[in-house]
């Protein structure tokens, strides 16, 4: 009987809510990475250890939610102008091709076939920009040179590699062909260009006037409502035109980071404490998902190799970026160490490929590690260098 109430759904659901919250918690007080303990508490109750929690369709509808909540939250702390910054472009762009190169030959490397390599290269393309600017943030660095432009590039980078996943998703589900691939880059492109202007315009202006308004004096949580469907919205636009979803809430973020609010609550807090809920069960579920029986020598090496290709190829690429940039030795490396955490990207991009069962358990578990390492270490490294 009690097997039978462990398995069903509201059993399942309210356990990994629970355990969520409590590995956030755990996290903040002993003042180390929630994604970190997180991800930890997933493999715990997952079929690594435990096995009290499988990878249900209600675990991955939650877990998709997550991502969508959370790459809205992180596109509310950047300024639009930072996104075009012509100097931060050639940081990321560079800071793209490089890690892609290096991530998709070291895949064929170890024999793996094209789609997955080229997955595996995708997931070396991103920051974590939500990782290195909270570093930053805790050092009183954010003013800095190496700083603006970390911070700067990585909003690009995160932009450019989730249209590299777009890319990549399109490779999955179909032949190769130049003209969806051109497709996927002009509806990109209108879209952000179009999704950044209407929303800093228009959307932003609609969200103060709305404010100013009696319903917003009068329920205040209103404000945050509207909010939050400008960023489902972009979601579903984003999901339609065949790109992630992920790359609208994003997009929505950035586009409403300006807004003042004035007599409303204020939706950016109420983002917030609704992504510490469905990221943090985003987080369980990598978790989750990952099978740690699978592993052998040879996946153990391909971790070892991937884990510095990782750190090398992103270091490289920003450092050659900067220098093009005409900025100093030091500050060109230590924007190079500040862009290398894969974090919670590339954690997305190995489970999208997961569920398009394009990727295998060995290579979704690599790119895992992979990410916990760099997001574990740099930061350990940032701010030793950054202090001297």
């Amino acid at each position: 009987m009690l097997e039978g109430v462990v398995n069903t759904i509201e059993f399942q659901l309210s356990l990994l809510l629970f355990v969520s919250l409590a590995g956030y918690l755990i996290a903040s007080k002993i003042n180390q990475s929630a994604v970190v303990w997180e991800i930890l508490v997933g493999i715990a109750i997952g079929p690594s250890l435990l096995g009290l929690i499988t990878y249900t369709q209600s675990v991955q509808s939650f877990a998709q939610l997550g991502a969508v909540v959370l790459l809205f939250v992180v596109g509310l702390e950047f300024n639009i102008k930072d996104v075009f910054t012509l100097k931060y472009g050639v940081i990321a762009l560079i800071g793209v091709i490089i890690p892609w190169v290096g991530g998709y030959l070291l895949a064929m490397f170890f024999g793996y076939d094209f789609i997955s390599s080229v997955f595996v290269g995708t997931a070396l393309t991103a920051t974590s920009v939500a990782i290195t600017a909270n570093v930053l943030r805790e050092m009183g660095k954010l003013q800095t040179e190496a700083a603006k432009a970390i911070i700067g590039a990585a909003v690009i980078d995160d932009i450019l590699g989730l249209l590299v996943l777009s890319f990549s998703m399109e490779v999955a589900r179909k032949t190769m062909s130049i003209t969806p691939l051109v497709l996927i880059i002009i509806e990109a492109t209108v879209f952000m260009v179009l999704g950044a202007y209407i929303g800093h315009k228009y959307l932003s202006a609609l969200l103060e006037r709305f404010d100013a308004t009696k319903l917003a004096k009068r329920y205040p949580e209103t404000v945050f409502i509207l909010a939050m469907m400008i960023a489902f919205l972009y979601a579903m636009i984003a999901d339609v035109i065949g790109l992630s979803a992920i790359v609208g809430s994003f997009l929505a973020g950035v586009a409403l980071t300006s807004v003042i609010i004035k007599q409303g609550k204020s939706f950016k807090e109420g983002a917030e404490y609704l992504q510490i809920i469905f990221a943090s069960i985003f987080f369980v579920s990598l978790g989750i998902l990952a099978d740690f029986h699978v592993i052998t020598l040879q996946i153990l090496w391909f971790l070892i190799a991937l884990t510095v290709v990782a750190f090398l190829t992103k270091i490289i690429g920003c450092y050659l970026g900067a220098r093009i940039g005409r900025l100093s030795h030091r500050t060109s490396l230590a924007i190079g160490m500040g862009m290398a955490p894969r974090g919670e990207v590339a954690m997305i991009v190995a489970l999208i490929g997961l569920n398009l069962g394009v990727i295998a358990q060995d290579i979704y578990i690599s790119l895992i590690l992979m990410s916990l390492l760099t997001t574990i270490f740099v930061p350990i490294v940032l701010r030793h260098y950054m202090k001297e």
